[in-house]
């Protein structure tokens, strides 16, 4: 596949992949946005009104 390219180590095992981001960039960037996603599954959210309260402080101590 043209863009994509596997690095292996000595016994010949792939190991890690170099992508052309010019050409897969998009894709590269809903492929790491899922990783993401995925490792902060079971963190634990903070509640609308919490984040929306904060901001609100954070706006009225600024001159």
């Amino acid at each position: 596949m043209k863009g994509i390219q596997f690095v292996t180590d000595e016994k010949g095992r792939k190991v890690a992949v170099q992508i052309d981001l010019k050409k897969y960039g998009a894709i590269w960037e809903d492929f790491w946005d899922g990783l993401v996603s995925e490792s902060r599954r079971k963190e634990k959210g903070i509640p609308y009104e919490k984040v929306k309260a904060d901001l609100v402080k954070r706006t009225k101590r600024k001159p």
